[in-house]
């Protein structure tokens, strides 16, 4: 399996910034939770995926946030990596945006976990599709393709 690096690193970045975002938090709010000192330049540039850092960097920018380092890894890899063709990644933030009205009941169980404190990247196997189709009164490769035209606005 060959990694894209620049695609790791852009991916990586673009969780870097979420996570902080999701916290409203600015770099220079960010900065100051960190042990080490580090410019806004340099945040900017591992939040654009331009510049890497270093795993020890990586561990204080994620409990700095709150995240446990191989959590972020592991969504930055299943992002990268995801084949599963009966699976969906999905941004709960883009389904409370969307006004498709067969998917309300998604909608209003995602403003529910969003307003929890829950994270807003989601992974939704084959048979949660099939329980959220039917309560959406979709066939279940209906809502798959719904699902995967939201994320795929989202994705860069």
């Amino acid at each position: 399996m060959l990694i894209d690096s620049d695609a790791y690193q852009r991916i990586l970045g673009e969780e870097l910034r979420k996570l902080r975002t999701q916290r409203g938090w600015t770099r220079k709010e960010l900065g100051e939770r960190l042990q080490s000192g580090i410019s806004l330049q340099t945040l900017a540039t591992y939040e654009l995926g331009t510049r890497q850092c270093s795993v020890v960097r990586l561990a204080e920018l994620c409990l700095a946030m709150g995240e446990l380092p191989q959590n972020l890894l592991a969504r930055v890899h299943d992002r990268l990596f995801e084949q599963a063709a009966d699976q969906v990644r999905v941004d709960l933030a883009d389904v409370v945006a969307d006004d498709q009205p067969e998917l309300l009941p998604l909608r209003r169980w995602a403003r529910g976990r969003l307003a929890a404190g829950g994270s807003s990247d989601v992974r939704f196997d084959r048979a949660t599709l099939e329980q959220l189709a039917s309560l959406c009164d979709l066939r279940t490769d209906e809502l798959l393709t719904r699902l995967k035209r939201l994320s795929a606005t989202t994705t860069l």
